[in-house]
């Protein structure tokens, strides 16, 4: 099993249409990306409503790029960080674009929800905006 993350902490997962594999995304409404996805090739659909973001590891930040990439182009479907995300990388997912993080239910036993709720106040702490004026 596994258990979302999402700023309000711990939630129970609404999305239960399957996620396709990127070469079979034909008018595909959920998308499943591995971390080494060219973002660029990801056809965005009319009705891709879903992208997952596979993270195969805490030190692989590669997910982070990709969901700002597909962002960038337009994206605004839900965009999900699935695998290895730790609590202390939830702020900069987030700001990379990503909605919600699915993680293993040994991680959120290992890594709790108060810990994942200390980092939902990622707008407070985004450097970039406070330098923006």
């Amino acid at each position: 099993m596994s258990t979302l993350v999402k700023d309000s902490g711990f939630a129970s997962d609404d999305w239960h249409e399957p996620f396709i594999s990127l070469d079979a995304a034909n008018d595909a409404s959920a998308l499943d990306l591995p971390s080494d996805v060219d973002p660029a090739t990801v056809p965005l659909c009319e009705g891709l409503r879903m992208i997952r973001v596979d993270f195969p590891s805490s030190a692989d930040g590669r997910g982070f790029t990709i969901a700002r990439q597909l962002r960038l182009r337009g994206f605004s479907g839900r965009l999900r960080a699935k695998g290895h995300v730790l609590a202390d990388q939830y702020a900069m997912a987030r700001r990379s674009g990503f909605d919600e993080v699915e993680i293993s239910d040994e991680l959120a036993q290992r890594q709790p929800e108060d810990q994942w709720k200390f980092r939902a106040n990622w707008q407070d702490n985004n450097y970039q905006a406070r330098l923006r004026g």
